[in-house]
């Protein structure tokens, strides 16, 4: 799988990139906006559905008393979740309903908020007096990193400042306490979330402290004395998740490596632990390399983004094998159906290579970007936007179905809030340079110095690989246009005003750089053969051992039962089988289609073992994308299928 990100590509980090800013982009395409559109009218009104009746708004108003159950350490980030893909959809679209009901939950939060800034309904109903306490299991600070980011996101999106005056009385006090003399001076999360999310306060209003209580947070990580230690000892009880980790005191060094606090972050360079909490720390350690301009983030980020995509990646952009600890196994380890593949992890790997690519400049950590968004995200939502997977197999002896809903519902609102911003992932902007980083239509603004420049995409990607963007400056500009090849592509043309170019040429780390002085109305046109092509994993990935998998151009494909006459298991694909494609209603995108095999007993016995070999048949095989399975009747799925070589 070294196609997926190539080590040998990397540069040290530059003046560093910025992702598009949500206002400056419009997104009119015929694979996202039907996606988008039913996000707005079917995933956030069932979504704000569950948060009423689970309960997770109404303990918003402080009202619960003993015998009645408690509220769950997490609502707080269910609510800001869905409050930050809301705000999203505003941005985009205005909706008087939904920026009311935005307000109403902003509302709520205000209410909750204590005098000296707290917001944790847990820790202010049920246990006060003991914030603070339980950093290891409590999430108190996860929770915060949530409301802190859809503080932003509604400050951005809508321009008022009514949730950002909330997580900023809050950030100010998490500063005291976490501060040099502060009761939790030294301390960190148990689940990393708000790191990312003081340097997207920080960014939003300009106050360093923000950016410095980050930093401060990573750097204290995985020191000795260990502070969930201390913490415990002061304490004086084992944890709010106690009972669910019995083995935690005998294992003392595996569940340090859960929440990655195992060793000081810089000093980190294998993917372990609980990989959403991974995932989250990682963007943020990103972030501070940016900001800082710091080569030791840099460096470290870059050993353990080799351990994640080198060898313990699935082929859909999934991470953490491992469904005991929702995390990372070993190398090579990727069990195809028990294994995890959170829908958050994928996420969580989508915000990582988008802040490595802004770091580093290079396109192959948007390659890793698009295979997890349109694979390992897409497949955790139904198509009708309304049911969820929570992990993400890559088989299924028919028995897996997506959920309208979870005791922790932290993937639904996840999901939302990526695709409703995924302006802010389709383009980046350097030192007078337009980045195209995925091929999504609809334009971009961008506003130099001198000049404004709009950037328009015209494409049916995926279903094809032709893109057209027209470069319109309002007058003659100088200016770099870079434009990602992806990795998969091995026939890319390119035409500049009806010349063609040589790819190679102008290829620098990834994409195509056109530096000239634009004209209005100037186009750049892009083909890339995106043929079916069979992919095998790496020899010591035993679930994928002698077995082959299809792909067409960013997507996985995957066997469903309902297609085929014989279990998905026994079907086997010719090494010199044609690879054809059709139309697919599903998806709305393409199936792929091969004259197959179907390994079938004798018909003269039905033994269990037999000492002569199986009898094959002809079988066809039809291939759909996989994030398009388990939305017609339940069946079983497999995305790796035999290999008919020798």
């Amino acid at each position: 799988m070294a196609s997926l990100a190539s080590p040998s590509t990397r540069a040290q980090p530059r003046s560093r990139w910025e992702s598009a800013r949500i206002q400056e982009v419009t997104i009119e395409d015929s694979f996202w906006s039907p996606r988008r559109a039913t996000v707005r009218t079917q995933t956030i009104p069932q979504q704000e559905h569950h948060l009423r009746t689970g309960g997770q708004f109404e303990a918003l108003r402080l009202g619960w008393q003993p015998g009645q159950p408690e509220p769950h350490i997490f609502w707080e980030s269910d609510v800001a979740k869905w409050i930050e893909a809301a705000s999203y959809c505003l941005a985009s679209e205005p909706d008087p309903v939904l920026a009311a009901e935005v307000d109403k939950a902003i509302a709520l939060l205000e209410g909750a908020q204590q005098p000296d800034g707290y917001l944790n309904v847990y820790f202010t109903v049920v246990k006060p007096g003991e914030r603070f306490t339980d950093l290891r299991d409590a999430h108190e600070l996860y929770c915060a990193g949530h409301l802190i980011e859809a503080g932003v996101a509604h400050f951005e999106a809508t321009g008022k400042t009514s949730l950002l005056e909330v997580v900023r009385r809050f950030a100010d006090l998490i500063d005291r306490e976490f501060g040099p003399g502060g009761s939790c001076e030294g301390g960190y999360d148990g689940h990393q979330e708000i790191e990312l999310a003081l340097v997207r306060l920080y960014r939003a209003t300009g106050e360093r402290r923000y950016l410095e209580l980050s930093r401060r947070l990573l750097e204290a990580r995985g020191t000795q004395p260990f502070y969930f230690d201390l913490e415990q000892r002061r304490r004086r009880t084992p944890g709010y998740f106690a009972s669910h980790f019995p083995q935690r005191d005998e294992q003392v060094q595996r569940f340090r490596e859960y929440n990655q606090s195992h060793r000081p972050v810089l000093e980190q360079d294998e993917a372990v632990g609980h990989s959403v909490r991974a995932m989250y720390m990682y963007s943020a350690m990103a972030d501070i390399a940016a900001e800082y301009d710091d080569e030791r983030y840099a460096a470290a980020c870059e050993r353990l983004w080799e351990s994640t995509t080198q060898r313990k990646l699935y082929l859909t952009g999934g991470i953490g094998a491992d469904p005991t600890i929702e995390g990372f196994a070993g190398d090579y380890d990727l069990p195809d159906e028990h294994g995890y593949a959170e829908t958050c992890a994928a996420i969580g790997l989508v915000f990582w290579a988008q802040r490595m690519a802004n770091l580093h400049q290079t396109g192959h950590y948007i390659d890793i970007l698009e295979r997890a968004l349109l694979n390992g995200v897409l497949s955790g939502s139904s198509i009708g936007g309304t049911r969820y997977f929570y992990d993400n197999p890559l088989a299924s002896n028919g028995t897996v179905h997506r959920r309208e809903w979870f005791g922790v519902a932290c993937c639904p609102p996840n999901l939302a809030r990526l695709i409703s911003s995924l302006e802010t992932y389709a383009y980046s902007r350097g030192d007078r340079e337009a980045v195209v980083n995925l091929y999504v239509g609809g334009s971009a603004r961008f506003d130099l110095e001198t000049s404004t420049v709009t950037l328009t995409q015209d494409t049916e990607y995926p279903r094809e690989g032709k893109v057209r963007i027209t470069v319109d400056p309002d007058q003659a500009t100088d200016l770099t246009v870079s434009v990602r090849i992806p990795a998969w592509c091995r026939d890319a043309r390119l035409v500049v005003d009806g010349t063609p170019v040589s790819v190679e040429s102008v290829l620098d780390r990834g994409y195509v750089r056109l530096t000239r002085t634009w004209q209005p109305g100037a186009e750049i046109e892009l083909d890339l053969a995106m043929p079916p092509r069979r992919t095998w994993a790496h020899p010591l990935v035993a679930a994928a051992a002698r077995r082959v998998a299809l792909e067409r151009g960013p997507l996985v494909y995957c066997l469903e039962g309902v297609d085929h006459l014989d279990p998905v298991h026994c079907l086997v694909l010719p090494r010199d089988a044609g690879l054809d494609t059709e139309p697919d209603d599903l998806s709305g995108l393409v199936a792929i289609t091969a004259e197959g095999l179907a390994t079938t007993a004798r018909q003269e016995t039905q033994m269990l073992y037999d000492d002569i070999p199986h009898q094959t048949s002809p079988a066809r095989l039809r291939a759909i994308p996989y994030f398009s399975w388990a939305n017609r009747e339940r069946t079983p799925m497999t995305v790796w299928m035999h290999d008919g070589g020798a």
